[in-house]
């Protein structure tokens, strides 16, 4: 029983984490002060070490918002500027990054929720992947259907055709007609 708790303690760990996970230039990033309070450590520790080993952190690993980014970001999540607001723009790790950070933090508690962050843009990139298979699947059932209403406008317009009445004069009596001379 312990172990189902363990299990659903880290499942909401994982899901916290991934909640705080943002689409920026086209990566999947997380804000310098959300990896800090996960990691248990002051934003301005976090980024310390990473500009002390800036080496193991290339563009592709973290980089800094600019005004514009960090301004549709505040926009957009409602992010308070806190008190008196930040001095610099903040820095977002990708999913390689928050890994480096915790190495550097080299923190029990930080190397512990790497694993959640790890988890977490996992988790991500699966949905995205199930997303992309599921669109797929869209389209190909916007193709069938497609080609199935042709046929069954085809079969609808075939049997209004049956149902229509015939013309007065292709009509002929049912029967024996003696006036037909035929030979």
């Amino acid at each position: 029983m312990a172990t189902h708790k363990n299990f659903d303690t880290e499942k909401l760990a994982t899901e916290r984490i991934a909640e705080r996970i943002l689409l920026i230039r086209g990566k999947k990033v997380m804000l310098d002060a959300d990896l800090a309070e996960f990691y248990g450590v002051e934003t301005r520790r976090l980024n310390e070490q990473m500009k002390r080993n800036i080496g193991r952190f290339p563009q592709d690993f973290c980089f800094q918002l600019t005004r514009d980014e960090y301004a549709a970001l505040r926009s957009q999540f409602a992010i308070s500027k806190g008190r008196g607001g930040r001095r610099y723009m903040p820095y977002v790790f990708t999913e390689h990054g928050a890994l480096m950070a915790a190495t550097v933090l080299n923190t029990p508690l930080a190397v512990d929720v790497s694993l959640h962050v790890v988890r977490a843009f996992v988790r991500l990139r699966e949905v995205l992947a199930e997303n992309q298979q599921l669109a797929a699947k869209l389209r190909e059932l916007e193709h069938h259907v497609g080609t199935h209403d042709a046929a069954i406008a085809d079969i609808v317009e075939a049997i209004r055709r049956l149902m229509a009445s015939p013309s007065p004069k292709e009509k002929r009596p049912i029967g024996f007609a003696p006036w037909d001379d035929d030979g």
